[in-house]
């Protein structure tokens, strides 16, 4: 089947569930990491991979794919949760997460992992790298979608505001962007490091069809990845998704700081029973 979809709520629930548990237990690896990230960011991947993209697990390299350009490389942990999740990549490589001759770095390597599309980590080059890749579909004549994950930390970034004026300029209809709005980076609240908004405006000025939305309500999310996928004016697709930090896990929702994450030994079953009671309310 090339297509994984699953339309209903309830299945993508669980698929987010599943999503956030594989980063818990990655984390448990290593002891640390950005687990508040891949939570707050797991209801968006849950829609992408099952719902909204076209892809074969078995085929990670086929041409006909969705492709899913991860820009904020420190949120690979919360890809690897979706792609084990996806069955691109094996359950068992979840135990390897961090090590060295991993697959699966702390920092996205498209050298290393089945469905990474680009290396991350400078921040603020996936949604040019994004836009060159969706006019290379066009000019092949592909009806293969571009999505691309950025945070709004890399608002700051010149480049960004760049390929966010060229995805306008190309009409770039086969190109959906989801920008995390958490409000967190690594110097502090992200809108007093550099205010953004009124971000919606600012956006649909430079030519995009955009919606904002609670990034951790599923339904939601469905909604804006359907409007997204079936709008019909020739310009790029921007969803900026406003979520939580450690959503899931109430004591790390809490904490005033969790852009980097410790975690002590026994907090990890803490976290890990605490998302199991989530999901079972």
């Amino acid at each position: 089947m090339d297509t994984k979809t699953l339309a209903n709520a309830p299945d993508i629930a669980e698929r987010a569930y599943r999503v956030r548990r594989n980063a818990l237990r990655m984390g448990e690896v290593q002891g640390q990491g950005y687990i508040a990230q891949a939570l707050d960011i797991a209801d968006v991947l849950a829609v992408a991979y099952f719902h909204a993209m076209r892809y074969r697990p078995e085929d990670p390299s086929w041409e006909g794919r969705d492709r899913f350009l991860l820009s904020n490389g420190h949120y690979a942990i919360a890809l690897y949760a979706a792609l084990i999740e996806a069955g691109i990549v094996p359950e068992v490589e979840l135990e390897t997460y961090g090590f060295d001759e991993s697959r699966l770095p702390m920092s996205g390597m498209a050298a290393y992992t089945p469905g990474m599309e680009m290396s991350g980590g400078s921040l603020g080059l996936g949604l040019g790298i994004a836009v060159g890749r969706a006019l290379g579909l066009k000019r092949k004549g592909s009806d293969a979608r571009v999505y691309t994950l950025f945070s709004d930390g890399e608002l700051d970034e010149g480049s960004v505001w760049e390929a966010i004026m060229s995805a306008s300029h190309f009409k770039l209809d086969n190109m959906i962007a989801i920008v995390d709005v958490n409000n967190q980076q690594a110097d502090g609240p992200s809108t007093q490091v550099m205010a953004f908004e009124p971000l919606v405006e600012k956006l649909e000025a430079f030519g995009w069809f955009v919606q904002r939305i609670d990034g951790n309500d599923l339904d939601a999310v469905v909604a804006a990845f359907d409007a997204a996928k079936h709008h019909t004016k020739p310009q790029p697709r921007m969803i900026v998704a406003d979520t939580l930090m450690g959503k899931g896990v109430p004591f790390l929702e809490e904490r005033e700081k969790n852009h980097f994450i410790r975690v002590e030994a026994h907090e990890w079953q803490l976290a890990l029973k605490a998302l199991d009671a989530g999901r079972s309310a």
